[in-house]
């Protein structure tokens, strides 16, 4: 599990997201999916935490995204329920096609740009698909990432907005897991330790960040979404 999170938390440092969305089917390999989601929801929130508060106030974000964030939360709520009662499986496939769908409309240049009017109507469409994902899979980052990518956030923007979104969202998860009584003691407590790790590997890979030019961090992120597109998929079906 260590090892899981320690890579994780690297990646999570380098290119801004993709904690969950890599340490949950890997740490899923030993324990089951619900234990998986629920450890790793805390080194989330410390390390976004750590994250937006780098990059700045979030003001901003939060009055360009609000309804992102409110949409979102009621997503997460409603996704939390669902993995009480269903396997995440389809989920996990279709969402593994999405991202795949992506990538490739970019990597061909056919990738549509939002228009900024279409923000407004747009925005609490993705939090709440982003919200009700991260809810039954532990990884909102994938549609939010999409959403992000779409409206053309230049690389800072990007990780602020990513950071300050996701913190607020696992916060609703952390009190949405708890309520459904998915988080004892004894998880919380394994939960606090591979924070401590996430941290090690996250220190690690803000090194790395700070280096990335835009268009290398651009190319990090396509790369990052096609292998994790693919790893969906095969995990959807498996």
């Amino acid at each position: 599990m260590a090892a899981v999170v320690l890579v994780a938390g690297f990646v999570k440092g380098s290119i801004g997201f993709g904690f969950p969305s890599l340490a949950t089917p890997l740490l899923s390999l030993a324990v089951s999916v619900k234990t998986a989601v629920v450890v790793l929801i805390l080194p989330n929130i410390v390390m976004d935490g750590i994250q937006f508060v780098r990059r700045g106030a979030p003001t901003a974000t939060v009055r360009r995204f609000w309804p992102l964030l409110v949409s979102g939360a009621v997503g997460i709520v409603a996704g939390t329920r669902v993995l009480t009662l269903l396997s995440p499986g389809v989920a996990t496939f279709v969402l593994g096609l999405f991202v795949l769908g992506f990538v490739t409309l970019n990597v061909t240049g056919l990738a549509p740009e939002v228009p900024r009017a279409w923000e407004p109507w747009l925005s609490p469409v993705a939090g709440l698909v982003a919200g009700v994902i991260g809810g039954v899979t532990n990884s909102p980052a994938t549609a939010l990432v999409l959403f992000f990518h779409g409206i053309g956030l230049e690389m800072h923007e990007f990780i602020s907005s990513v950071a300050f979104t996701f913190f607020f969202y696992k916060l609703v998860q952390l009190g949405a897991v708890t309520w459904y009584g998915l988080l004892p003691w004894s998880l919380f407590w394994i939960s606090v330790g591979l924070t401590a790790v996430a941290l090690v590997g996250f220190a690690i890979g803000l090194r790395v960040q700070d280096r990335l030019d835009q268009r290398a961090f651009n190319r990090a992120v396509l790369v990052f979404l096609a292998c994790l597109g693919l790893w969906l998929v095969v995990r959807g079906t498996g």
